[in-house]
């Protein structure tokens, strides 16, 4: 932890201070970026100001008055109801904090405090703003290490993409039968033996109205042979086994044989277009050293579907924050499930990934990943699809 990072941070975001709180281990955030034990059970509500200037102030129960040692600044200590008002209107009253809270819960992600703490920390005198900004310097912004960790873990994860549709290509022409399921088992096992870890989720095999359903997932009691005609979709993510590691996340699209119907060509058409229309835009601003929003980015990839007379069947936003949770604390490309407000900055990760959902019918998503280096430049951190694989 860099207590003047986060000082200089709050201080740019126009805040008196960042409040870190918690009781009972419900704000990881919290821990992560102060750098404090998460397995350590926390019984008792601690408090974490950070000022824009000057000492901190921990404020921890008598019960568990060490509970914040291993930070700097000011100790107090509080025991009865009481006492806990009385401590946070002497840290607060009058200051602008940051806190885990989103208004009107707009960023899921972010919004950890409950509406009982709001009310406490405002009856000490202070207003509440949202950390959602200061979260993301301190959890999405990726490091050198991070980054060279993303890059590794794509190149293998589009080799053994390659390997799963060749897998399925071998056995439907051979005349042998082969499952989503299977599939998705081949993947997995990929994956251990190159030492990636996609953290107890599991890659999406999923064909012709399976993957309609844009979080299907292939069981025992639910896969189907793969024939051929098949229209076919493959998401994968991962990232290395190893702390600090960044996941990579790619969806691509195929059809067993050689004359894709032509609705299916059509929607993917479309959905490559939008994905290409999202990057440029974001391009064109940090080009043009503009302001790039979220929301903003989820226009201009929605209004190509949109156009296309599909944009019903665009069913959840065109991405994500990536870190080192494949749904990471940064801004998401969003303005469909909500409105995500937040800025893209240098150093941080997200994915693209529009898609069109024929409802038991057909799907198509394609999903790339997006870096923005420091200097701003906007790099798509593996192969993008072009057209769609035949097996």
């Amino acid at each position: 932890m860099d207590i003047r990072a986060i000082q200089k941070a709050v201080g740019e975001a126009g805040f008196d201070g960042w409040l870190f709180c918690d009781f009972n281990n419900r704000d990881a955030l919290a821990y992560r970026i102060l750098g404090l034990d998460f397995q350590k059970y926390t019984s008792r509500r601690w408090f974490y100001l950070v000022p824009s200037s000057g000492e901190p102030i921990r404020l921890v129960s008598k019960v568990e008055p060490s509970r914040l040692d291993t930070l700097p600044g000011e100790k107090r200590t509080y025991l009865s109801w009481r006492d806990l008002s009385e401590e946070l209107e002497r840290m607060l009253s009058g200051r602008l904090v940051a806190m885990q809270y989103s208004p009107e819960d707009s960023i899921p992600y972010i919004s950890i405090v409950d509406a009982g703490m709001v009310e406490l920390v405002k009856a000490a005198g202070a207003r509440v703003a949202s950390s959602a900004d200061l979260v993301q310097v301190f959890e999405a912004v990726i490091g050198e290490d991070g980054y060279r960790s993303h890059i590794e873990a794509g190149r293998i994860i589009h080799a053994i993409k390659d390997q799963a549709f060749a897998l399925i290509g071998e056995h439907v022409r051979s005349g042998r039968d082969i499952t989503e399921y299977e599939v998705q088992r081949f993947i997995l096992r990929r994956f251990d033996e190159e030492g990636l870890d996609c953290m107890g989720e599991v890659p999406i095999v999923g064909v012709n109205g399976h993957p309609s359903d844009p979080h299907f997932e292939p069981t025992p009691e639910n896969t189907v042979v793969i024939r051929e005609g098949d229209t076919v979709l493959i998401d994968l993510w991962a990232k290395f086994a190893k702390p600090g590691s960044i996941f990579y996340d790619i969806t691509w699209c195929g059809f067993v044989g050689t004359n894709p119907p032509d609705e299916y060509v059509r929607i993917f058409e479309t959905v490559r277009d939008a994905r290409k229309a999202a990057v440029s835009f974001v391009r064109e601003r940090f080009a043009r050293h503009q302001k790039c929003f979220g929301y903003e980015v989820d226009d201009a990839c929605r209004s190509v579907v949109q156009a296309s007379g599909w944009g019903d069947c665009f069913i959840h936003r065109t991405g994500h924050s990536i870190g080192v949770n494949v749904h990471g604390n940064g801004v998401n490309i969003d303005n469909l499930e909500t409105r995500d407000l937040r800025m893209l900055v240098p150093g941080i990760c997200f994915s693209v990934e529009p898609g069109i959902y024929l409802a038991g019918r057909m799907a198509v998503r394609s999903e790339i990943d997006v870096f923005i280096r420091k200097d701003g430049s906007v790099e798509v951190t593996g192969p993008e699809q072009e057209s769609l694989i035949l097996v």
